[in-house]
């Protein structure tokens, strides 16, 4: 009997085994599709008739523009509601808790409930529709159940985020008379009602974790009232509102910019803008577009308008969003748990998986082998139009790198910053999913233009989509002519901002009397219809994770240090932070030297290791003092003796093309360490 069964299940396994090889081999050996385009490469976009070169999407029906995909979606909203009908009350939001390997999920019909609640306690504390709330938390469940509670009693939301400087939210909370805040934690509870008597309008605070005594004693010392986000919920079970539902035209939020040259914007954004964007989003990216199937992880920030829009893509159509643990550097366990398979992503992350990637390839000459081999497989097949992750070098190679990853992401949506191409090339083929690229800023809601699916360029930022015209004009002092197809990257159509907040001054001055935004962008358009962009047209830099920093405003800053004779500042926007090159006050320094005992020739003092350190913690006291943000300060110097008027440069050392070229060997060894 006993061997009868051995001999029965032998014949199974090796049955299934046969099978398994099969199917594998079918798979590996037969034609892979290949992805479908909704326009041709080689003409992305078209130029309308006129001297202004303007130029719009193949997919853009002539009159009017793409104004919503969907008529049951056309504002935030509807969005959430749709997406309930449409995935079957499926799952809408998911969170970890700490030590789980599951995700716990929230129902669509549920999250709808829930932020009836809430907002009908935030009517009962005597707010109105109409109110600004503010939002100051890192992504979770409870920030999206505030956005539509607020949506759905026509009131906008103003994210407050931490990158904006301790100051900021002051001025966030005083210019948008905020009178309610949003918080994730206690720290953040206690540092906006420490500075409650710089913020008259502030009266309530809901806060998502638990609150300590101290805090409700400290509340009610600045008069604040400081209730938990689940008595906020209660209340409005308790004292249930009708529903006040947006218009398209309504506001939907204020979303502040980081302020480069000045305070922070508040840019103006209705339901009508965004809604526009993501469905133009939505039709450009075709059949890869988010579906009801898909689960997209959270972990960019809320605060900023990518990573709304990618949320309400997957609302609309009914998918699930988890959120990260707050924890970046335990995102690798929240992909594997998660298993995504949409994600918005930024270059600072690709680029730290590509380094990962490569260092681990390069310390065994036979992985680096198979590497190489695969990705060079894999970009003849992106050469081919075909995309896929079921490859004989998917299934050997490459899947380790996909399953850190979670094994299951079919498209990447890159935005906020420059991507370098080798990195690019080398992840549509490693990851073997669709990756594209975007161009935008918070005053045209987030792309203006995308890359297509399928695209395997790396030169551009794509077509305009299919919501907005876009044309490029004359920058006479750069020497760009719209007429050579080289410009400013100037913006009109639905999705362009309704105006900074209280700012007349800074509104006119971006958006001009025909409603062109003017982006302060230099573009070029590609013989294929496609934009790239190549210069800033005033002297702004963004690094590789979204920030814009002022050489100019920084430089100035650092010429107050007693130690400083002249100063260049520079950034690269593939790269995260900002070098510096510096001219030492001589006097200054010789008398510290004397103090530490170097004895050196001037010229060795300027290379002295010592003294560049020395030098570069002065310049951060400095900046400090005067408040730079992080981001802005110089992380590598490299003093130099002093430079004479026969150089490229000017007597205050203003930064510029020339001094890029001059220092560049100096430029590349700073970020090369």
């Amino acid at each position: 009997m006993d061997s009868s069964l051995q001999y029965i299940c032998g014949s199974i396994a090796a049955a299934v085994t046969g099978a398994v090889a099969t199917a594998a081999f079918y798979i590996a050996t037969r034609p892979p599709p290949k992805i479908k385009r909704n326009f041709d490469l080689n003409s992305q976009s078209e130029e309308l008739l006129g001297p202004d070169h303007v130029r719009i999407s193949h997919l853009t029906p002539k009159a009017p523009h793409v104004s919503y995909l969907f008529e049951d979606a056309q504002t935030l909203h509807e969005c959430m509601v749709r997406g309930a009908r449409v995935s079957g009350n499926g799952p809408c939001l998911g969170w970890r808790e700490k030590g789980s390997d599951e995700y716990q999920w929230v129902h669509y019909k549920e999250v709808l409930e829930r932020a009836k609640n809430f907002g009908a306690g935030l009517l009962h504390k005597k707010l109105k529709s109409g109110s600004f709330v503010g939002i100051y938390s890192q992504n979770n469940v409870e920030c999206v159940l505030t956005e539509y509670a607020c949506y759905g009693r026509s009131m906008s939301i103003v994210p407050i985020y931490d990158t904006l400087g301790p100051k900021a939210f002051t001025l966030v909370v005083n210019e948008a008379e905020i009178p309610a805040v949003i918080c994730d934690s206690e720290e953040k509870t206690l540092a906006l009602i420490n500075d409650k008597n710089e913020m008259p309008t502030l009266k309530l605070i809901v806060q998502v974790d638990p609150i300590s005594d101290s805090a409700k004693e400290r509340a009610k010392q600045f008069d604040v009232d400081l209730v938990s986000f689940k008595e906020m919920e209660e209340l409005g079970k308790k004292h249930p509102q009708n529903l006040i539902p947006p218009k398209p035209e309504t506001l939907a939020t204020i979303c502040y910019t980081s302020g480069t040259t000045g305070s922070p914007k508040g840019v103006m954004l209705t339901h009508k803008s965004i809604v526009a964007n993501v469905s133009a989003v939505m039709l450009q990216l075709g059949e890869t577009a988010p579906g009801s199937s898909d689960t997209m992880l959270s972990f960019l920030p809320l605060a900023h308008m990518f990573e709304r829009c990618c949320q309400v893509g997957l609302f609309m159509t009914g998918g699930r969003i988890g959120f990260y643990q707050g924890d970046i550097r335990k995102l690798n366990e929240d992909f594997r748990t998660l298993r995504p398979t949409v994600i918005p992503c930024v270059p600072r992350l690709l680029n730290r998986m590509y380094d990962k990637i490569q260092d681990e390839a390069n310390s065994n000459k036979l992985k680096k082998m198979l590497l190489n081999m695969a990705i060079e497989s894999k970009k003849a097949e992106l050469e081919r139009d075909i995309i896929r992750n079921n490859s004989v070098w998917d299934w050997t190679v490459l899947k380790p790198i996909q399953d850190k990853l979670g094994g299951r992401l079919r498209l990447i949506v890159v935005g906020s910053a420059p991507i370098a191409g080798h990195i690019l090339t080398f992840l549509r083929a490693a990851l073997g999913c669709v990756i594209v690229v975007g161009y935008g800023q918070t005053e045209c809601v987030a792309p203006c233009t995308l890359t297509t699916p399928g695209d395997v360029s790396v030169d551009n930022v794509g077509p305009p989509i299919p919501c907005c015209k876009v044309k490029l004009v004359d920058v006479p002092d750069m020497n760009y002519f719209a007429s050579e197809n080289k410009g400013e990257v100037c913006v009109q159509g639905l999705t362009v901002f309704q105006g900074y907040l209280k700012d007349t001054e800074k509104t006119e001055s971006t958006i001009d009397k025909d409603g062109w935004l003017h982006t302060g962008d230099i573009g070029m358009w590609l013989p294929n219809g496609a934009l790239a962009i190549v210069d800033r047209k005033k002297h702004i830099f963004k690094l590789q994770q979204g920030e814009y920093v002022a050489p100019e405003k920084v430089e100035n800053i650092y010429l107050r240090s007693p130690y400083v004779s002249q100063v260049f500042v520079h950034g690269d926007s593939l790269k995260s932070c900002v070098v510096g090159i510096v001219v030492p006050e001589m006097e200054a320094v010789l008398q510290w030297c004397k103090e530490q005992g170097i004895t050196e020739e001037w010229n060795h003092i300027c290379q002295n290791k010592v003294v560049k350190e020395y030098i570069l913690q002065e310049l951060n006291v400095v900046g400090k003092k005067s408040g730079l943000k992080s981001f802005e300060q110089v992380k590598i110097l490299s003093p130099t003796k002093p430079l004479t008027l026969r150089r490229p440069l000017t007597t205050n050392l203003k930064t510029g093309l020339e001094c890029r070229k001059y220092f560049k060997s100096q430029i590349d060894a700073m970020y090369s360490h």
